[in-house]
């Protein structure tokens, strides 16, 4: 079956005078189109959908991404851009008669300004490598996802990434200063700059999340902070989840904004404990970590005030952490929660949702309903400062139907998120696994509006095709009411 946002004409592209057209821009072992060779690349972090490119290729140079572009363009081939693949919406999905353009080998990072406090780095360059090559200077980049080790910069720019931090200090978007993208005609742009402000539309805002679909980046200019002076980390323990989500609004209705605001349920706890052994206490129904900095003397009254705010909102324990290493461990713990409930179950489906704070009590206890409904077990782990929940689905793919009555539920979720005011995605973006819930968030005149700004960038729909924004097509045979059943996004996808 095809699938209706990607036009039927690529799929009569002729592979090998592709193969040999890639092969003269580029050396022959920078260029894939075995089986064997293409398998790595099959899916993202979202391996419930998995898809063989046509071909991959690994340039190294500005000029090579352009070529390969251009190319594509002549020859309308689809073109998707692919980080470190630790995306876990699907963003980073192969195209099957498509060029599948790994940055992996784009992963300098060719400048430090310590006195303007900015760093010029390629998109292969690690999230946490611009922290460590910076810490010296005294500074380091705040947006910190929990796969920092491995995501990419490209990737995090692709997706406009968060983190645990990012209640203080934002999203990508917040955190970056120019970025030089190459276009799907091959012109090499660049977007922002070293002022405050730029005349003109602010396409840097429109680049950051926009998934792969309106161009290739290949530099990206962060903004760095000084270290902050002091950081010190609470962990209270609570005995009924919806008190640790009251506390949540707690702490930000007494006018303190902490640098971290980070809730976990019992199951993502003890799977935690098993895996990192953080010291969290495995009995608790939920733990919150706040951290807070700045000065000494500013940290210290607002440890204070915490620690008084949990107390008063049910807490059942408030730990400090005692030092740096137990700070350490604490945000180690919630970290590696994705990993560690992937230890507990042969499968999980993480969702990405965001919902206002005060709403968070009610959707939690909504989501344990469903979970009883469907029978498929949640560990919750999630941004609780600013409301992005990350419920993770625990199932087996190999049970028949388990995936397609994951999916459901996971529909389910983010059509509540919906209802209470919120938004079906805060950081993994929409990829091929929410574009159908697209259609429950937006309307005609919306949607509409998107494809016009996708038509200006690329106009034959070449970049990244089929993910994130549905065709008004899609949305009219799916209708609001039919966007929740587990239909496949991709059809013609193998299923795992």
């Amino acid at each position: 079956m095809h699938n209706p946002d990607v036009p039927a004409s690529f799929d009569s592209i002729d592979k090998p005078a592709l193969v040999r057209a890639l092969r003269q821009l580029l050396p022959a072992e920078s260029v894939l189109d075995r089986r064997e060779d293409l398998r790595p690349y099959e899916c993202d972090g979202l391996s419930a959908y998995r898809q063989l490119p046509l071909v991959t290729v690994l340039p190294e140079t500005v000029e090579q991404v352009q070529a390969i572009v251009r190319l594509c363009h002549q020859r309308r081939v689809p073109v998707v851009a692919r980080g470190a693949g630790t995306g876990l919406s699907g963003g980073a999905l192969p195209h099957q008669q498509g060029v599948l353009l790994s940055l992996a080998k784009f992963s300098a990072i060719l400048s430090i300004d310590t006195e303007q406090c900015l760093a010029r780095v390629q998109p292969g360059v690690r999230n946490l490598a611009i922290s460590q090559a910076v810490a010296p200077h005294g500074l380091y980049y705040a947006p910190d996802p929990s796969s920092q080790i491995a995501c990419t910069i490209g990737g995090n720019v692709a997706e406009n990434s968060g983190g645990v931090h990012c209640l203080k200090y934002g999203l990508t978007v917040h955190n970056i200063q120019a970025l030089k993208i190459v276009t799907i005609e091959g012109e090499l742009l660049s977007i922002g700059g070293g002022g405050l402000d730029a005349p003109g539309y602010d396409l840097l805002a429109l680049l950051t999340g926009s998934e792969g679909m309106l161009g290739v980046i290949v530099e990206v200019t962060v903004k760095l902070l000084p270290l902050p002076e002091r950081a010190q980390v609470l962990l209270a323990a609570f005995d009924d989840v919806a008190r640790a989500a009251e506390a949540v609004g707690n702490i930000i209705a007494a006018g303190i904004i902490p640098a971290g605001l980070e809730m976990m349920d019992r199951p993502a706890i003890q799977a935690a404990e098993d895996f990192v052994h953080a010291g969290y206490p495995r009995d608790a129904a939920a733990i919150l970590l706040c951290e807070v900095d700045g000065s000494n003397e500013e940290v210290s009254a607002h440890v204070f005030q915490v620690r008084r705010i949990l107390k008063d909102s049910g807490a059942t324990e408030v730990r400090t952490a005692r030092d740096a290493a137990e700070r350490e461990a604490f945000w180690k713990g919630r970290k590696a929660a994705f990993p560690a409930v992937g230890r507990i179950s042969p499968d999980y489906y993480c969702m990405d949702g965001t919902i206002p704070r005060r709403h968070l009590p009610q959707v939690l206890r909504e989501i344990s309903q469903l979970s009883q409904q469907y029978g498929l077990a949640v560990a919750n782990v999630f941004h609780a400062g600013d409301g992005n929940l990350h419920p993770l689905i625990l199932y087996d793919a190999n049970k028949p139907g388990e995936l397609e009555r994951t999916e459901a539920f996971g529909g389910r979720i983010l059509e509540l998120c919906v209802r209470v005011g919120g938004t079906i995605t805060g950081e993994h973006g929409v990829g091929v696994e929410k574009i159908n819930q697209m259609c429950a968030q937006f309307g005609s005149a919306e949607l509409a509006q998107f494809h016009a700004i996708k038509a200006a960038f690329d106009t034959d729909g070449l970049l990244n095709p089929g993910k994130a924004v549905p065709s008004l097509h899609r949305c009219a045979e799916l209708g609001a009411m039919h966007v929740h059943r587990g239909e496949l996004p991709f059809p013609e996808l193998e299923r795992f």
